[in-house]
């Protein structure tokens, strides 16, 4: 058994249409295995709605952890503290555990050993079924950390779940921007698609990700999104691209039964098949097919 070909669904930029996009590739996927790796916000379980079998807490850092029947009360921790994560309250330390950072400061400055620093697991990965088939995404606890390394564990249960299941493809839907998750979400996948849209804030961005993504050699293609809002600016993003050697995959017209199909919790392929978007999504989904079996991997 080959290993799966993976793609990854990114932009460089929020509200560009990215999850409807990745939603509708799992609807036309045969044999695939989901993931959702934007954590910081995720949702493609919103249209996929999963049966979670399985829940797996992961490491979101360190946490400052009080023994009362230690502390004696002299407030030098609260002193120390940079994060103005202690308060006292009837001689009492209370830990803000969003505002503390687990540098560990003020277990080493406590004279009683009051403070301890220990692991905090407020990150979650689930293992869940939908109706095209098995599905992996995480969320990040509020005000939480490690969403890279949270992204990275997503994926490997994403291939060798897809390995067990003889899985031809992955799907991720990922994170928006180039920040941390972003780059777990590329490392060492087959292909990346960008959904963009014709505005100048996602042309920058555009670029930006494009950038970032060529500097770990995998293949990109672009999709133009609502590309009829403004074909000039369409058009200027087109030669952009083609000046710089990389394939427009499809372009897909500003259809509303994308924003029905979503308030029904559906992809647009399953709300009106015969919409121009879903029309438009078919022939980019053909054209990733065949990306995928000229692949060596496939």
């Amino acid at each position: 058994m080959k290993n799966p070909f993976e793609i990854v669904v990114l932009s460089g930029k929020g509200g560009t249409g990215k999850t409807s996009i990745a939603a509708a590739f799992a609807a036309m996927a045969a044999n695939a295995v989901f993931t959702d790796c934007d954590v910081d916000a995720a949702d493609l379980h919103l249209v996929l709605s999963p049966d979670i079998y399985r829940h797996e807490r992961f490491p979101s850092g360190n946490k400052a952890i009080v023994d009362y029947g230690k502390c004696t009360g002299c407030e030098l921790c609260k002193d120390l503290c940079r994060f103005n994560a202690l308060e006292f309250e009837e001689n009492k330390p209370i830990i803000d555990e969003f505002a503390c950072e687990g540098c560990g400061l003020c277990a080493i400055a406590c004279q009683t050993g009051a403070i301890t620093i220990e692991k905090h697991a407020n990150n979650h990965i689930y293992f869940a079924r939908c109706r095209f088939g098995t599905m992996i995404y995480g969320k990040l606890g509020m005000a939480e950390e490690n969403s890279g390394r949270l992204v990275s564990k997503i994926r490997y249960y994403a291939k060798a779940t897809a390995v067990d299941l003889h899985a031809e493809l992955i799907i991720t839907d990922g994170p928006p921007g180039i920040g941390c998750p972003v780059i777990s979400s590329v490392t060492g996948t087959d292909l990346v698609v960008v959904v963009t849209e014709p505005t100048l804030s996602a042309w920058h961005d555009l670029e930006r990700l494009i950038e970032m993504i060529r500097r770990f050699h995998i293949r990109v293609v672009v999709i133009l999104n609502k590309y009829d809002l403004n074909t000039e600016i369409t058009q200027t993003i087109e030669n952009d691209l083609k000046s710089n050697n990389i394939n427009v995959l499809g372009k897909i017209p500003y259809d509303e039964s994308m924003i029905y199909a979503l308030l029904e919790g559906k992809t647009i392929n399953e709300h009106n098949p015969d919409s121009l978007a879903a029309k438009e999504l078919v022939n980019i989904w053909n054209k990733l097919i065949s990306i995928a079996y000229e692949s060596k991997n496939f």
